[in-house]
């Protein structure tokens, strides 16, 4: 009993400690810029103003820097998740010389410190042609994400047994129809868990989007997020009201796929 209620008040704990940073955000995009500056530290708005919202939405360049970061975000992730998951299905399932080593350096390509390869992708973008230009991004995004949406779906499909594709050709699947009516159903929670990190990873990039991105039509939310500092100070009520209306995509895309997830898993028990 000690040992629950211990466990309980530790997640307690840790749940206030993670969330209290997104309620200062909230709270503060609901301030009057007044109390923002006050030197209280109020836990609770004594007053309350949408005032902080219309002025982030109404900052010029908003929806275009949304809509591109919408386009590079979701086409960073579906490209790393269909050749993730056609890498992890190789890794997993096939024996080929040096399946080891290929595996080990997916894991060490993603050590590289990813600010590290700032100047080379430059360079390279550059040599392509392809600076100021979104689809920079997203190859970018891309060559970050894939490495561990095709380490962790290994994993997943590592533990779906390979008899179950098996039975499904002995009732005369073909190996194709297989995997798409068993183990794809059966990779739910994996495809969502990469998803989630590919999404929150391109989401939130802003060094090479800074670096290679020059026109401002182009730029994508946390660039055009750092418009709200400028050399004459920062605009924390919309910065607090930009940030709640940046994180809102993200909410949005985990709800749909979590709920996908669930379908997922129950649709991969009853198929074969």
């Amino acid at each position: 009993m000690t040992k629950k209620v211990t466990a309980n008040v530790v997640g307690v704990v840790l749940a206030v400690f993670f969330a209290f940073p997104v309620y200062w955000m909230l709270s503060s995009a609901f301030k009057p810029t007044k109390d923002l500056v006050s030197s209280d530290y109020d836990l609770v708005p004594l007053s309350v103003t949408a005032t902080n919202f219309a002025t982030a939405w109404n900052k010029p360049g908003f929806l275009g820097a949304m809509g591109n970061s919408l386009f590079v975000t979701l086409g960073a992730v579906l490209a790393s998740i269909v050749v993730g998951l056609l890498a992890a299905v190789a890794m997993s399932r096939m024996r080929f010389k040096g399946r080891k080593q290929f595996v080990l350096l997916m894991l060490v390509a993603q050590m590289a410190p990813f600010e590290a390869l700032l100047i080379p992708m430059f360079l390279m973008m550059r040599d392509l042609e392809l600076l100021d230009r979104l689809p920079s991004l997203i190859l970018i995004y891309f060559a970050v994400t894939l490495p561990f949406c095709a380490w962790t779906l290994r994993g997943f499909v590592n533990g779906i047994p390979l008899e179950l594709e098996e039975a499904a050709m002995v009732d005369g699947c073909g190996r194709w129809g297989a995997f798409r009516r068993v183990t794809l159903p059966l990779l739910g929670p994996g495809l969502v868990a990469t998803s989630v990190f590919a999404f929150v990873t391109a989401w939130n990039e802003f060094l090479y989007a800074l670096s290679l991105i020059k026109d401002q039509s182009k730029e994508t939310l946390p660039v055009w997020l750092s418009g709200f500092q400028t050399a004459f100070g920062t605009d924390w009520g919309g910065a607090m009201a930009a940030s709640a209306l940046f994180t809102l995509p993200v909410l949005v895309f985990f709800l749909i796929v979590q709920r996908k997830m669930v379908t997922g898993v129950t649709a991969g028990a009853v198929k074969g």
